[in-house]
């Protein structure tokens, strides 16, 4: 429910752009490690030594084997235990980003971003090169897995595995997976040549396979994906966001045709596993603004429009903010799309600033500093400066969630419990109860509050309180940028 920005509510948001001038500036540097740590609560496969969060154990040590390959490692997408591709995929360019982006600025967090990156790409490289003429997917049926709680490591559902082929295409999984691997590439082409080469020549030979083969993943897929992942936006955005990625790593012209033939040019006003046209706009920005590449610039007006649609003074401003300032998009999980859109926005101030550009938006002269005042207000509003005092990031600052909707985190560990929960054991008492998750999972940032600003704490209202890995992606980015300031 967008609505046109008055003067009661701008009030609102610069008093608390005001406040949050005056309180203590939020440890972004804490927040960034702690935001990276929190891939290690969703590893899949073989636990390596060295694991900080000690509660997880090994799993899915056997999956792929129901289609006689090796699909072990990747990441369980958010509080259940299945591996979906779509999101996966779309975390690791994100994390790739933010590692080309920021890595100067990470310290020492750009090393565990680069391992939190590979334990995400040597997966989908086995699911690129495991078969030819398919593409592995996904691992663990969904709907039977929803219907447990359980550790991963008690896993007793099927390891349903599901890939995409010629006669049952994917561009949107497969153009995603593309852009994943050719931007990681980018992250290795210094620190491992061969490894690179390896994501680099796997993401051109699933792009060719998406382009190729035309068609969205969960037509055929189905109740696999759906309601889960599906692609609503369909595929023509993976397309543009896989070339643009493409074009990035090779400078091959043939990215920069095929993307002017898409004649992609949708205006959206959100940005998200889903839909990736914003996201692919300020890259290929990147080219006009930082490069002066006029043959870029309609893609930079495409990021100014976004970023039109998204500040709150803007005269075509379409987003909604609470009034306690969040970016309000949708209730279900809300904060992915505030940490995705805020990752933009620090991404385009950073471009901005080094040029010294500004544009217009309508009447309003927006800088780099108006992007950045915009994206440090999410920030520290998810780290605790908002109306409830509370940190949306697990065990960041002292007042955070505690029941969060995570089967690991929820049910007692390994090292405390050692005998296998079945299927449906887990629920009582450990799903159904008031008491906090025994095991705190550091870094995690949940679905958020709602539309009045507040957060029930519950571990059943699983829209506000599941974590996902893609939320925790697009916050690493944004933490860099103001840690390193």
């Amino acid at each position: 429910m967008a609505f046109q920005m008055g003067a009661s509510f701008l009030l609102i948001f610069f008093s608390f752009t005001f406040i949050s001038m005056v309180i203590a500036t939020p440890n972004y540097r804490d927040a960034l490690a702690k935001s990276i740590l929190f891939f290690e609560g969703q590893r899949s496969g073989r636990i390596p030594r060295g694991q900080q969060i000690t509660w997880r154990g090994s799993s899915g040590l056997s999956d792929g084997s129901l289609a006689h390959v090796d699909l072990t490692g990747g990441y369980y997408d958010a509080g259940d235990n299945v591996k979906f591709n779509f999101p996966m995929a779309y975390t690791t360019t994100l994390l790739s980003w933010s590692a080309l982006e920021y890595g100067k600025r990470m310290g020492p967090q750009l090393q565990s971003t680069r391992e939190a990156i590979r334990w995400a790409t040597d997966y989908l490289l086995k699911c690129a090169n495991a078969a030819p003429g398919r593409i592995f997917v996904g691992v663990g049926d969904p709907n039977a897995d929803h219907k447990c709680w359980e550790r991963p490591e008690d896993m007793d559902t099927v390891r349903t595995v599901y890939s995409i082929s010629p006669s049952n295409p994917g561009s949107d999984v497969a153009g995603e997976m593309a852009a994943a691997l050719a931007s990681a590439s980018l992250v290795f082409r210094k620190a491992d040549p061969a490894y690179s080469r390896k994501l680099l020549g796997t993401a051109v030979k699933v792009f060719r396979f998406a382009v190729q083969y035309r068609g969205s993943y969960s037509d055929k897929l189905g109740s696999a994906v759906c309601p889960f992942y599906c692609s609503y936006s369909g595929h023509q955005d993976e397309l543009l966001w896989g070339a643009a990625w493409l074009l990035r790593a090779t400078n091959d012209v043939s990215y920069y045709n095929f993307i002017n033939s898409l004649g992609a040019n949708d205006s959206p006003d959100i940005f998200s596993w889903d839909n990736k046209y914003a996201g692919a706009y300020v890259l290929l920005s990147r080219r006009s603004v930082l490069g002066n590449d006029n043959r870029f610039a309609q893609y930079r007006q495409h990021a100014e429009d976004f970023m039109c649609k998204i500040l709150p003074n803007s005269p075509y401003s379409s987003t909604q903010y609470t009034n306690g300032g969040l970016m309000y998009k949708l209730p279900q999980s809300n904060l992915q799309y505030v940490t995705s859109i805020s990752s933009l926005v620090t991404t385009y101030a950073k471009y901005m600033a080094a040029t010294k550009r500004t544009f217009n938006c309508g009447s309003l002269l927006v800088t780099s500093n108006t992007l950045r005042s915009l994206a440090k207000r999410q920030v520290d509003y998810i780290l605790g400066e908002n109306p409830m005092k509370m940190s949306f990031m697990v065990g960041y600052g002292t007042n955070y969630p505690r029941r969060i909707h995570h089967r690991g985190s929820s049910l007692p560990s390994l090292a405390t419990h050692p005998n296998s929960f079945g299927c449906e054991s887990g629920f009582q008492p450990f799903y159904y109860t008031s008491n906090a998750n025994p095991n705190i999972l550091v870094g995690a940032i949940v679905g958020g509050p709602n539309q009045n600003d507040f957060f029930p704490d519950d571990r059943t209202d699983y829209s506000h309180s599941e974590p996902a890995t893609y939320i925790n992606a697009a916050m690493v980015g944004p933490l860099a940028y103001f840690a390193g300031r």
